[in-house]
């Protein structure tokens, strides 16, 4: 007697159920999972405090060129507004290239901390200029003498802090570069005490 032939419906229905089930517990897996909708898919969902930082500094990219050109202008500005205090205050971290370095910082306390005859160099032209604008023979020969006077006293007076200078730098910083320091210093005393940036930070008699 032959055997019972297996029903068809009974081998189509048992695969397609274990083919579904998979796919059904893969669903259920899926909807437990609550992933970010701004997560990239296959990846992990960000952090909160991730997810902020990323979502503010989209919002910060500036999205026109003018935006961009404004934001430029502000912090040109804000640069300016640091590098204007630290002018006054003297400030290193936002010093103007040519003023950073402790080789400048020493020089210009080197200069602050003297008098110089080249920094009433102004006051003394003017009064010159006074006596050679006036028609009197003797105050106009007055006035020529005491320019000649005025140059030769500024230039001894410089060529006197300039070798100071380089032996106090060629002892506190044998291993820095000192290029331009001198010079740099040598600017300084033509200016005016008050006028001078940035500001003294030395009183004078007082060694830097």
């Amino acid at each position: 007697m032959p055997p019972h032939p297996v029903p068809l419906g009974f081998v189509f229905r048992s695969r397609a159920k274990e083919e579904k089930a998979p796919a059904d517990k893969a669903q259920v897996t899926d909807s437990k999972q609550t992933r970010d909708p701004q997560a990239p898919k296959g990846r992990p969902t960000p952090k909160r405090r991730e997810a902020q930082t990323q979502r503010r500094s989209v919002a910060q990219t500036p999205t026109t060129r003018k935006e961009a050109a404004k934001r430029q202008r502000d912090e040109r500005r804000v640069q300016m507004e640091k590098q204007r205090q630290a002018l006054a205050n003297g400030d290193e971290r936002y010093l103007p290239a040519r003023d950073k370095g402790p080789v400048r910082k020493f020089a210009r306390d080197f200069v602050d901390s003297r008098f110089c005859v080249a920094e009433f160099f102004l006051p003394m032209a003017v009064v010159i200029l006074v006596l050679s604008m006036v028609r009197v023979g003797s105050l106009q020969n007055i006035a020529l003498l005491l320019w000649l006077v005025v140059i030769v006293m500024i230039v001894v007076d410089s060529i006197g802090i300039a070798i100071r200078l380089k032996k106090q730098l060629a002892a506190r910083f044998p291993d820095v570069p000192k290029k331009g320091a001198v010079a740099y210093a040598l600017m300084r005393t033509l200016q005016m005490r008050r006028l001078r940036l940035p500001k003294p930070q030395v009183k004078r008699g007082e060694r830097p």
